[in-house]
C-alpha cells in the first residue's frame, strides 16, 4: 500500500472514530441536555451538530468540482434553532453531513490528494482540505463530548479509558499486543 493510500485509509478511520465518539456521547444526552447552553456565548450540542452538518454539506457536496463554501450556505443560521426543530431533525442533518463526507472521501485515490480545490476561493490540495476538515470536526466533537459529559453528570459512561483504570489498558499495549482496546482507546 502506498503512503497516499495509507493516508486515505487513516483519514476515513479517524473520521469514523470522531463520529462514533460523538454518537456515543449523544446517546448519553437527554433531550434537555441536547438543546441546553452553558451560557449565552456557548453553543448547545444541537447547534454544534447543526453547524458541523452545514459545514459538511457545503464542503463535501461536489467536493472536487465546486468551491467548498457553497453560495446557498448560510453559516450564521447554523447557530440558530428554528421553531419546530427537534432532536430528530437536527440529528438527521448530522447524519446527512456524515453521509456526504464519507461519500466524497471513500472514492478518492492517491492521485487525487494533490489536486487543487477551493474553499472560499482559497486554493487547497485535496489533502489540505481533508486535514482542515478533520481538525475542524475534531474541535466540535470535543465540544459535544464535553457538553454531553457535563449534562450527564454522574450517569456519564466513559468513551475511552475511565479515570483510575489506565493500568487495565496499559498492560496489553506494553506487552506488544496489537489491535487491543488499549491501542484504539482515546483519552477524554
Amino acid at each position: 500500500m502506498t503512503p497516499e493510500e495509507l493516508y486515505l485509509r487513516d483519514v476515513l478511520l479517524q473520521l469514523r472514530k470522531q463520529k462514533e465518539m460523538a454518537d456515543k456521547a449523544l446517546a448519553q444526552t437527554s433531550d434537555q441536555g441536547f438543546f441546553a447552553t452553558l451560557d449565552t456565548e456557548t453553543n448547545s450540542i444541537a447547534l454544534n451538530l447543526k453547524h458541523v452538518a452545514g459545514n459538511m454539506r457545503s464542503r463535501w457536496t461536489d467536493f472536487l468540482t465546486s468551491d467548498g463554501e457553497k453560495p446557498d450556505r448560510h453559516r450564521d443560521s447554523e447557530f440558530v434553532i428554528e421553531e419546530g426543530m427537534t432532536r430528530g431533525s437536527v440529528t438527521a442533518l448530522w447524519e446527512d453531513g456524515w453521509r456526504r463526507t464519507f461519500s466524497a472521501i471513500e472514492p478518492l485515490v492517491a492521485a487525487d490528494l494533490l489536486r487543487v480545490i477551493t474553499i472560499r476561493g482559497e486554493p487547497h490540495t485535496v489533502m489540505e482540505a481533508i486535514n482542515r476538515q478533520l481538525t475542524h470536526y475534531s474541535y466540535h466533537v470535543g465540544q459535544i463530548v464535553l457538553l454531553a459529559k457535563h449534562y450527564a453528570g454522574e450517569r456519564w459512561q466513559s468513551l475511552s479509558i475511565p479515570r483510575g483504570r489506565s493500568a487495565d489498558f496499559d498492560g496489553p499495549k506494553r506487552g506488544g499486543v496489537h489491535g487491543t482496546k488499549a491501542e484504539s482507546a482515546t483519552n477524554e
